[in-house]
């Protein structure tokens, strides 16, 4: 993460994104900020040091995820969100928690698997084209040890004329041979771990593809998907593997944020017996991880003492006071959401960069329709949203995505690119769509 990166400024990042939730955007904005500074911290002091996890509690759709996933995207680190409600105690079927840092990793190491190839694209790409050429006009006097020079010369100059015809895409569709790698497991072969247990399957199979010798099969390809095959092949052969896993490792312990969603629906009300008894032995398998624990992956040992855990949930039944005391603590900063208002919905609708009414002409452009909103139709679709998520479920801001795809779904519909057109929306269009739906609570249960 870049130093200059403020808690303000990261507070700044977040705005552009998702509305409202200030308290929330505070608390991760410091929390992220943290990681960095522990870096800077003597390494005496650095374990020391404990991330102070987060639960945002707050009903769906008011932007948890959204903030969880937009903090990773701008401090560049693994992430992965997953439900709490997947789990179950060991002995029941259900995944593993510790699938949770098995998963962050191969996160992490895609992550630094793209970042090295963009860091040798250009090689691969020459390498490629060098095959490329080898495969389209094979040389075969080109391992002959007595060459005269001028069979030398005469080779590179063909060779090179050849690859400037390559490079201006004169051979694309004409196709070669290619041995590609098939997979080393045999067709009957696949290993599956017990139910739960799928990752212990995976990492057999992996073993087992390093024993058994892969085979190759000759397939016909054209050149531009050829071109594809070889670059990976190439980038493959440049990268160093193990200083790739290392540094993987490292982003996952030092920067992994863990989006824990629904942690509320594995709390129990209280009740000594029933499903409860399963509910809690989630939270007690879920506590080593949090707490900080080695894991074993297939990338070797990964602890998980300084990953950041962002839990969420609604708690509507339950309150995080109902979680076992040892999880508590690993779950100092809460954070309430607010409930979005009709002024949320109207800046939802129109102010951050990916804003809905912003998608949706981004849409309608395909077809060569110009998309326009009254600010009064604007207002009214908000409105709307907020009467009907106080009358039936709230579901936040994805009450949106339901009115809009309600609202346009005649223009969705019948235009295709005949010809182009010009849409505005009024407030009349919108309550004479609308305002039967929102006003019949019924209906509105299942429509809206």
């Amino acid at each position: 993460m870049k130093n200059e990166l403020t808690p303000r400024q990261i507070v700044r990042e977040l705005n552009k994104y998702i509305v409202g939730q200030g308290k929330a955007k505070r608390a991760v904005a410091i929390a992220l900020r943290n990681r960095w500074r522990r870096q800077q911290v003597p390494e005496v002091m650095r374990d020391e040091i404990l991330p102070n996890n987060i639960i945002l509690i707050g009903p769906t759709g008011v932007g948890k995820t959204e903030i969880a996933r937009r903090l990773a995207k701008l401090a560049k680190a693994p992430f992965i969100k997953i439900e709490a409600s997947k789990f179950t105690e060991v002995g029941y079927v259900g995944r593993d928690v510790e699938s949770i840092i098995r998963d962050l990793t191969d996160t992490a190491v895609n992550m630094v698997r793209m970042e090295k190839q963009k860091a040798v694209a250009g090689r691969a790409f020459e390498r490629a084209q060098g095959r490329l050429t080898d495969l389209l006009f094979p040389d075969e006097n080109r391992k002959k040890r007595n060459r005269t020079p001028e069979e030398e010369k005469r080779s590179k100059r063909t060779r090179a004329h050849l690859m400037e015809k390559l490079e201006n895409g004169d051979f694309e569709d004409k196709e070669v041979y290619l041995e590609v790698k098939q997979d080393s497991m045999p067709i009957g072969m696949q290993v599956f771990g017990p139910m739960g247990m799928e990752d212990i399957g995976s990492n057999i199979k992996d073993m087992l593809s390093n024993v058994l010798p892969g085979t190759k099969k000759r397939r016909k390809m054209k050149i531009k998907d050829a071109r594809g095959y070889l670059i990976e092949l190439e980038s493959q052969k440049l990268i160093d593997q193990d200083e790739l896993v290392r540094i993987a490792k490292g982003n996952v312990e030092n920067s992994g944020i863990v989006f824990l969603d629904e942690i509320d629906k594995v709390v129990g009300s209280g009740n000594s017996s029933g499903p409860d008894v399963s509910r809690e032995g989630v939270q007690r398998d879920l506590l080593p991880i949090v707490e900080g624990s080695i894991v074993p992956t297939k990338y070797g040992s990964v602890k998980s003492d300084h990953i950041l855990f962002i839990a969420a949930g609604a708690f509507h039944v339950t309150t995080p006071s109902d979680m076992i005391p040892e999880l508590q603590g690993r779950f100092p900063i809460r954070v309430e959401m607010n409930k979005l208002s009709t002024t949320d919905f109207i800046k939802i609708l129109t102010h951050p960069k990916s804003a809905l009414i912003k998608q949706y002409t981004a849409l309608l452009e395909a077809e060569n329709m110009e998309l326009e909103f009254d600010k009064s139709a604007i207002k009214a679709i908000a409105e709307i949203a907020t009467e009907v998520n106080n009358k039936t479920e709230n579901i936040g801001a994805r009450r949106l995505h339901t009115i809009m795809t309600t609202l346009l779904d005649d223009y969705m519909f019948e235009h295709s690119a005949k010809k182009a057109m010009k849409i505005t929306i009024t407030k009349n269009i919108v309550e004479e769509k609308l305002a039967e739906i929102a006003k019949d609570e019924d209906l509105s249960r299942y429509i809206l």
